[in-house]
């Protein structure tokens, strides 16, 4: 505001919206981005506005702002990155800008020695580890196409995305620990790789603690090993530290290739979304600043992986603002539930962002009782060095949100509440420490979103009620499409209305100017000729101190259209018959009668995402029996089994109930 003049917020917001082209040449010079050749104009939207051309003319390679910046302002000696495992304080690793920035050089100028070139696809398959942020960031110095990969992806999804993309390598590792077990990376791999002929080089990272020397650790072999050539860690860098190697920035444009991302589909096969060296990682140090308060020094972690969108965020957001990344490894509550607050202690951790999936379940692993929970959490670790929380992934609940901001925050903390998606590069909506902050809401768009709620006819709706998010200008992170399935990403997100994007989601915005994202508009019910999203619902559900999640589908229904139909998961073995109905009845006074589900399920598990998303629309063909699509994304594909055995069954189904147990 002060840099551009603005007298307060609104007025910034407003400039943001009113004129894309000038707010964004300030944010490009407020995030220092180093261009090799200035563009001829930041926005070119003559052609289409669905696919305008961002600073065209422009070269610009992303790994000089993320690194060379600080070597040539001499601050390489500020603090880059630090990482800690599973295994604890004996694993941690650091690194400043200057060691990154020559870790990156090797590892660039080894990757053109193994015939790597711009343009070419790599995939990282790698968990967090200073590995996977050098690898990512010598990607884009040698212009290649990074494709992170989750790192719990069995064969069949690695191979597709492989396959598809058309890959000449994949950066690995042989494997890591979740829970104290090793996850076998490289087995995944190899069998994926056996069927990916474009692919000719392994690089391996021998994980800290469960290298590769490890006897076994690649498990028994069942199917023939692929025909590329393996290269360990070490030797890549040592390729690149040979006498004549070159670690110079490719001269890329500013709209090359730099990364895809992969989603699932609802159907067919997953999307990957293209993005530029002048878009995904702008936008990504844009909301992290603007929202998070994020900058030199400042250090940040986000419970993430290089697979969900919120890695690469991470990487290229903090590393262009110089702030400090700091990573961990491993499961969050692992050995116990006060796992992520002892690392934020130990690393005093001044932005931590987390999803409420993960808090519910810290929450109610906090409140079992015994040694890990006695006494006041923010008494048992020293947190203040916390200033900001942050969240992103899905809706909160009411309970989990205030129990983050009272144990967590000490009351005092704002949660910044992001939303918005892989194709967005970041957000549509998020708070910041400027304004008001309701709970479980937004405070209001990212700047430069020109986003609003419209109805089915495709005008803004009234205060108080829902309606389609959409964004009606262009901004510096949208996708440049699918990558090579151009018309499937304009029928996606461009078909409905003319030069308008719309996202998918439910959104409300109050009186008091907070808005609020109800789920997705493909989750969203209409049950007797009423409107309702399935967060309402579950929120409500969520609130009796016997259910630790919950989830609402709609299925088919002769006199309703649609009805819905709930699955708890319980917070402890003990499932009273009593507790459906009763459950029932509470969001029926709350939401009213003909909003009560017709069933509550209790269930062992809600099938997520690897991001621990709930997969509604699986969940949905899971009990009506019908084809879930993409499951590549899934990470307990155990849950569907009883999932489909409820719709049949008696109250809770009694058999589930003894043998699942909810935990």
């Amino acid at each position: 505001m002060t840099e551009t003049g603005r007298p307060s917020w609104e007025a910034l917001y407003r400039h943001s919206i009113d004129d894309v082209e000038g707010f964004t040449a300030e944010v490009l010079r407020f995030l220092d981005i180093r261009f090799d050749r200035v563009p001829d104009r930041i926005l070119d939207v003559t052609h289409d506005p669905a696919r305008p051309i961002w600073c065209p003319g422009g070269k610009l390679n992303i790994s000089r702002t993320c690194l060379d910046k600080y070597l040539d302002a001499g601050a390489g000696d500020r603090p880059a990155l630090i990482w800690e495992g599973e295994e604890g304080p004996a694993s941690i690793r650091t690194l400043s800008y200057a060691e990154l920035a020559a870790q990156v050089g090797h590892c660039a100028a080894g990757l053109r020695e193994c015939g790597l070139a711009q343009g070419d696809a790599v995939g990282l398959y790698l968990p967090m580890l200073p590995e996977t942020v050098i690898s990512l960031l010598a990607l884009a110095r040698i212009g290649a196409v990074a494709v992170p990969l989750f790192s719990g992806y069995g064969p069949a999804a690695l191979n597709a995305r492989l396959q598809d993309v058309e890959a000449k390598a994949v950066i690995t590792c042989d494997a890591f620990p979740r829970r104290g077990k090793p996850v076998n990376a490289r087995a995944a791999l190899d069998e994926a790789a056996a069927a990916c002929p474009s692919l000719r080089l392994i690089i391996s990272v021998a994980r800290s603690g469960i290298g590769e020397s490890r006897p076994g650790a690649a498990g028994p072999r069942t199917v023939p090993p692929p025909s590329a050539r393996r290269l360990s860690w070490n030797d890549l860098l040592a390729l690149g530290q040979a006498p004549g190697a070159d670690a110079s920035p490719a001269p890329t444009a500013a709209e090359d290739p730099l990364i895809v991302l992969y989603t699932s589909g609802t159907t067919g096969k997953p999307k990957g979304i293209l993005h530029t060296h002048c878009g995904f990682p702008v936008k990504a140090a844009q909301d992290m600043a603007f929202g998070t308060d994020v900058g030199p020094g400042d250090r940040i972690t986000w419970v993430t992986d290089i697979g969900w969108m919120m890695g690469p965020w991470l990487i290229y957001g903090a590393t262009i603002l110089g702030a400090t990344l700091v990573l961990y490894d491993g499961a969050p509550d692992f050995p116990g539930p006060d796992r992520l607050w002892e690392f934020c202690a130990r690393h005093r951790v001044g932005i931590l962002g987390v999803s409420p999936s993960l808090i519910r379940a810290l929450m109610h692993r906090e409140g079992r009782g015994g040694k890990p929970g006695e006494g006041d959490l923010r008494a048992r670790h020293d947190l203040s060095a916390l200033r900001i929380l942050a969240s992103t992934g899905e809706p909160w609940d009411p309970e989990s949100w205030q129990w983050l901001f009272d144990k967590v925050g000490g009351g005092k903390l704002p949660i910044i509440n992001y939303s918005g998606g892989t194709e967005i590069s970041g957000g549509i909506l998020m708070g910041n420490p400027l304004l008001p902050i309701a709970p479980c809401a937004f405070s209001a768009p990212c700047p430069g979103m020109a986003a609003e709620v419209w109805d089915e006819s495709g005008k803004p709706v009234d205060l108080g009620k829902v309606g389609e998010l959409i964004i009606r200008k262009p901004w510096i992170g949208m996708a440049r499409g699918f990558w090579r399935d151009p018309d499937r990403y304009l029928a996606t997100y461009w078909s409905r209305w003319p030069g308008t994007w719309v996202h998918g989601d439910w959104a409300r915005r109050d009186a008091d100017g907070q808005w609020y994202i109800l789920g997705r508009s493909d989750d969203t019910l209409k049950v007797a000729g009423k409107r309702v999203g399935p967060a309402e619902v579950e929120s409500t559900l969520c609130a009796d101190a016997r259910v630790a999640e919950a989830a609402v589908i709609g299925v088919p229904d002769g006199k309703k259209g649609q009805a819905m139909i709930a699955f708890c998961v319980g917070v402890t073995s003990e499932i009273p018959p009593s507790l459906e109905g009763e459950l029932l009845e509470k969001v029926a006074a709350a939401l009213g009668r003909p909003l009560r589900p017709e069933r509550a399920h209790f269930v062992p598990a809600l099938p997520r995402t690897r991001n621990a998303k709930v997969m509604r629309r699986v969940l949905r063909a899971a009990y009506l029996g019908e084809d879930p699509g993409d499951l590549s994304a899934l990470e307990n594909p155990g849950a569907l089994a009883a999932i489909a055995r409820a719709r049949g069954d008696g109250l809770g189904d009694r058999a589930l109930a003894e043998g699942g147990r909810h935990g």
